[in-house]
């Protein structure tokens, strides 16, 4: 039988820094949870919402796959590898760390306020040459199947690489519909995230922002309930 872990939205870690609103679901800064340290490879999900004009000051990264998913309203991404870019919503920015780099996140929107999701997960191996990569994923191209956002980098298929045996997937679900999803390998687990809707895996409800992880089995079903924005990370354990 799997082996689940369940995280309500309501008891992620929260922080307001005025400009900055942000949940976090695995220990993150000054909030920490012996119990929510990282679930396998992954070490780190916030959903933040950034004020208007505001952001992230330059700061530094290394070792760390660092994958960006904005929801709402648009990021200004800048780093020392020379990259100045814009991400809007349907599009996931990667940045792999390495041997370091610094960078700085910022709503270049004065009044709108940018809702993303930021990805930390452990790298398979340490100090390689860091690289930045963004793509746009339709959303047409998620309805009822699996969308690979992210994959590792030997892999052929059109999700952006990461140094990591680990997949996230996006997929939009129609109230009624289901998705089976069958791990790569025996010693993965996925962590489902519900970004909005309402579903059903392995008779554990999840409403909005809710989180399951589940590990030990070779495949599990995901039923909507009402139309659903579903996000998969595949992850060695």
């Amino acid at each position: 039988m799997a082996k689940t872990i369940f995280h309500p939205a309501n008891q992620r870690g929260h922080a307001n820094h005025g400009w900055l609103d942000a949940h976090h679901s695995f220990s993150f800064a000054s909030w920490y949870d012996p119990t929510k340290i990282h679930f396998g490879a992954l070490r780190v999900l916030n959903d933040d919402i950034v004020s208007g004009g505001q952001g992230f000051g330059r700061h530094p990264h290394d070792n760390m796959e660092i994958i960006t998913i904005v929801l709402d309203g648009t990021l200004e991404h800048k780093d020392s590898m020379g990259h100045t870019q814009q991400i809007i919503p349907n599009e996931v920015q990667v940045m792999s760390a390495g041997t370091g780099v610094t960078h700085s996140e910022y709503n270049p929107d004065p009044v709108k306020i940018v809702n993303l999701l930021q990805t930390w997960i452990f790298p398979k191996e340490k100090n390689v040459q860091p690289r930045y990569d963004q793509k746009t994923f339709r959303a047409e191209d998620r309805v009822n199947k699996l969308q690979a956002l992210v994959s590792p980098i030997y892999n052929d298929d059109a999700g952006l690489k990461i140094h990591q045996d680990a997949w996230i997937y996006r997929i939009s679900l129609e109230a009624g519909k289901s998705v089976t999803h069958t791990l790569h390998t025996k010693g993965h687990g996925a962590y489902i995230f519900l970004i909005d809707g309402k579903i059903n895996i392995e008779n554990q409800i999840l409403n909005k922002r809710d989180a399951l992880g589940i590990s030990e089995t070779e495949m599990f079903e995901i039923k909507a309930t009402e139309k659903s924005d579903v996000l998969i990370l595949e992850v060695p354990m």
